[in-house]
């Protein structure tokens, strides 16, 4: 489909999409993202026996243990990998390492604005040496090799400001591997050995909301926890990564959750159990993704951001549009409509859509969302 060869603007005001090209779902955002209907109806009739309740007390921690549980069985982890819940995001996290689980110096593997905050944390940490960031232009991702001196190496799974995906891979060397997945968790396919802390926040792939962390440890990750620890290193009890861990194994948090967000995230983490587990919703968000792919190469007014197919998230499909076609027009008419979180991420600065295609996410709504976007764009350079 090719743009005509001259046109004039539509009012936006104009432009009603028919209501057999909407989408019955029309949540399409990179986080949040959308929450199933099913849960959150799960949700409100456990509501008297759960919320406003003491985290501390079986009901409570029978959520969390349903999360851990759930979450080894999800991932595939080895018997001796720890499944840590606590409160704060992947931004806790990145503060919390800092404390506990980097010794002395950190390397970072930095391509767009998420993978980049970590390292930002690593640098103003007083205690640790400045790190070193392995950077790469936005749209592709860095190669991590061995650094002598580092103990830490930080990678990022999904890049979710640019739709970028990275292998999870161990460089050679005696470093631990941190991994943040916020928004490749639960939806990309990875081997839990060759890493020893990958962490997120459940508001993207699972479908919950936000406020929670999840990290799973493995061994020498939870070694060097306690090793840090015992050398006396001080560190807020809020970043502590001991009191994480030691509050998880009783199956609870150190400081009060937000329960619906337990709620969620254990509702969520059981439907992808029983949709066949995480290779099955792999192979589902592949497909949903090579719809929004396939759809862009066949525009002459859109292109697939990320050049290299192998390097395309199955989840965060991020596509030009035309210089002629102003995408955030396109973004707010979708949305007049009832089609949200189309936007590119604000600090990209490209012309772009970014459309979110996780497991909540039906295919069918996403043949629809793509229909959407051609009326919307037919109708502009009409």
């Amino acid at each position: 489909m090719g743009l005509p060869a001259s046109s004039t603007l539509t009012a936006m005001s104009d432009i009603t999409i028919p209501a057999d090209l909407l989408p019955a779902d029309g949540r399409f955002g990179c986080g949040p993202s959308k929450v199933r209907q099913e849960s959150v109806d799960r949700l409100a009739a456990a509501g008297p026996t759960i919320l406003g309740t003491s985290h501390r007390k079986p009901a409570v921690k029978d959520i969390v243990g349903r999360i851990r549980s759930g979450m080894k069985a999800y991932f595939g982890l080895p018997e001796d990998y720890e499944v840590a819940v606590t409160n704060g995001g992947a931004t806790f996290f990145w503060d919390a390492a800092c404390y506990g689980l980097i010794e002395q110096r950190s390397a970072h593997a930095v391509f767009g604005e998420f993978s980049s905050k970590f390292a930002k944390s690593a640098e103003i940490a007083p205690h640790l040496e400045s790190p070193v960031t392995v950077e790469s232009e936005v749209g592709t991702h860095p190669t991590m090799e061995r650094i002598e001196g580092v103990d830490v190496y930080a990678l990022t799974h999904n890049e979710t400001s640019t739709g970028v995906t990275m292998p999870v891979t161990r460089p050679a060397g005696n470093g631990l591997v941190l991994v943040d997945a916020t928004s490749g968790a639960g939806a990309i396919e990875f081997d839990p050995t060759e890493v020893d802390a990958y962490y997120f926040s459940p508001q993207k792939a699972f479908g919950a909301e936000g406020g929670l962390c999840v990290a799973l440890l493995s061994p020498a990750a939870q070694a060097r926890i306690g090793g840090i620890r015992a050398t006396g290193r001080p560190t807020p009890p809020s970043l502590d990564l001991s009191i994480v861990l030691d509050n998880s194994a009783k199956d609870q948090t150190y400081n009060t959750p937000a329960v619906s967000s337990l709620f969620l995230l254990a509702d969520s983490v059981e439907w992808l159990l029983g949709e066949g587990g995480l290779s099955a919703v792999a192979e589902d968000c592949r497909e949903k993704s090579g719809l929004v792919y396939g759809w862009a190469e066949d525009r002459d007014w859109a292109t697939p951001f990320v050049a290299d197919p192998a390097d395309r998230s199955p989840v965060v499909c991020t596509v030009d549009l035309d210089d002629a076609i102003d995408a955030s027009q396109v973004s707010s008419i979708l949305r007049a409509n009832g089609i949200l979180d189309t936007e590119a991420y604000r600090k990209l600065g490209r012309n772009q859509l970014r459309l979110g295609v996780f497991p909540a996410v039906d295919t069918a709504d996403v043949e629809q969302l793509l229909a959407s976007i051609d009326h919307v764009v037919e109708a502009l350079t009409a």
